[in-house]
């Protein structure tokens, strides 16, 4: 898993590169394996801005400029926390395109209607619409997270391209 990870990694450097445009993360349930992944690439402060890990309710608020009344509507994992989370991020960076990422990598937090291995993804961009996606991984909290990091990337890529 992880030389694929690298791998999409690479390429959306490259595709960043030729548009040159700067990415910023968002980052509660992967905390910061994204970035880390991102900033494993050479190069990579060329098309990386910065990446932001709001793990806790708290810091989606103070460093996104999420709402609180939306955290307590809707929950942290959620497709309009994911939107906010998106277009937060891409407001505190100098960057052109952001991912967020927030979900129940378990093994605790799940319920009826949001198992563990539930994650929402945000990405928004100065040139485009604010886009959500909710996805459900299997697996131990590393390989929620794991397939969390290699679906980000991969919509990353589509995204940008």
């Amino acid at each position: 898993m992880t030389q694929i990870i690298y791998e999409l990694a690479t390429r959306l450097g490259h595709l960043l590169k030729v548009k040159g445009w700067k990415l910023v993360t968002a980052e509660s349930c992967t905390g910061g394996g994204l970035s880390y992944f991102i900033t494993e690439i050479p190069g990579s402060s060329e098309w990386f801005d910065r990446g932001l890990v709001t793990y806790s309710n708290a810091a989606k608020e103070d460093l996104l400029g999420v709402n609180p009344q939306t955290l307590k509507k809707y929950g942290a994992v959620s497709q309009q926390i994911a939107h906010e989370m998106a277009e937060g991020a891409l407001k505190q960076a100098q960057a052109e395109i952001s991912m967020a990422v927030t979900g129940i990598a378990g093994p605790d937090g799940g319920s009826i209607e949001k198992p563990v291995g539930t994650v929402w993804f945000g990405w928004s961009g100065i040139h485009a619409n604010t886009i959500t996606e909710m996805q459900k991984f299997s697996g131990n909290r590393r390989e929620v997270r794991q397939q969390s990091i290699q679906f980000a990337l991969e919509r990353l890529i589509l995204f940008v391209g």
